[in-house]
């Protein structure tokens, strides 16, 4: 069933900081900050140019850019969150989905959003709240738009890959974001989508686990703002992994394997090679290790889920776009 968070701050060192209007960093913390990503610099040309180019928050990255599909009644909405480790990517990545989501009548929104660099200079504890929150917001931003853009906002997916696969889970498993008392129309939407389809995702941010599940991983330290420590010759996993206990607040808010629970909506997981629990991986970040262990708790909770790999076993839908498609469009199939 649908659930409602009302109110959304987060406590910082310095003091309270709203997440939809974070305060700006001192002069110092700027000067030190890396540069900022820029959102014009594409990896892949687009088939199609977007419609709309549209900011939704104040900060150069919250942009969205949007695609409608042609239709006399309004049209479900792909929402496409790009990966590259919450520090590189960029919308193009929507290319692979973005046609045939139009040709099956579905608009398309590609999201940019602030990276970790980005969060950090803004003063963000714990960083990955800048991409994942934007994304939410961007969600939110959208269902605004619905009569102008020709969208029904009951029928909405997410897809995403790596690190935006990991916050299309986050949304679609935690606490809707709406606040319905807020002044700001953008805010007083709901953040509750009607499935989710995911390549290569990260299911967990949560040290032990994952190194349970693959042995190798090095994944997810930057997410918490932790570093390397040179001095005792650890990599910022090693940090990560014996910072746990300290971090666990945070990990049970962001990592989505923590956040499942029954009326959450259906997940399509993809990955491009088998899984192979407890052994290393030649790419233990987007392992469909991660996979198998979020379909044992989505199946727990009753969550229904695809695994889907090369050799999977009881495959319904081939692709994320199959499986969009028959979520957002049935009587289509």
């Amino acid at each position: 069933m649908p659930r409602f968070h009302l109110t959304l701050t987060f406590v910082l060192a310095a003091g309270a900081l709203c997440a939809a209007a974070p305060a700006a960093p001192s002069p110092a913390a700027a000067a030190k900050a890396p540069a900022a990503s820029d959102p014009e610099k594409l990896k892949y040309s687009l088939p199609v140019p977007p419609d709309e180019n549209v900011a939704y928050g104040p900060h150069r990255m919250q942009v969205i850019y949007f695609w409608r599909a042609q239709s006399d009644r309004p049209t479900p909405l792909l929402v496409y969150i790009h990966g590259g480790g919450w520090n590189g990517g960029d919308r193009s990545v929507v290319r692979n989905m973005l046609l045939p989501a139009l040709q099956a009548g579905i608009s398309v929104a590609s999201v940019e959003y602030r990276t970790i660099r980005d969060a950090t200079a803004d003063g963000l504890v714990p960083p990955v709240q800048g991409p994942m929150l934007d994304c939410a917001r961007a969600l939110q931003f959208c269902r605004t738009k619905a009569r102008e853009w020709n969208l029904d906002p009951t029928r909405v997916a997410l897809a995403g890959g790596s690190a935006g696969a990991c916050t299309s889970l986050w949304l679609a498993f935690r606490d809707d974001l709406a606040d319905p008392r807020s002044p700001d129309p953008v805010a007083r939407q709901s953040t509750r989508v009607t499935c989710v389809a995911v390549d290569g995702a990260q299911t967990s941010l949560d040290p032990h686990q994952m190194r349970a599940w693959t042995p190798n991983i090095t994944y997810g330290a930057h997410a918490f703002g932790i570093a390397a420590d040179p001095r005792r010759k650890l990599s910022s996993f090693q940090v990560f992994h014996e910072s746990r206990e300290r971090l666990l607040p945070w990990i049970r808010e962001y990592s989505p394997y923590e956040l499942v629970s029954r009326g959450d909506p259906p997940v399509g997981l993809y990955y491009s090679a088998p899984p192979n629990l407890g052994q290393p991986e030649k790419d233990p970040t987007h392992s469909a290790n991660f996979g198998v262990k979020l379909k044992e708790r989505c199946d727990a909770d009753g969550v229904p889920c695809e695994l889907v790999y090369p050799g999977a076993p009881d495959v319904r839908h081939a692709t994320a776009n199959d499986f969009v498609r028959a979520h957002l469009r049935p009587a289509a199939r």
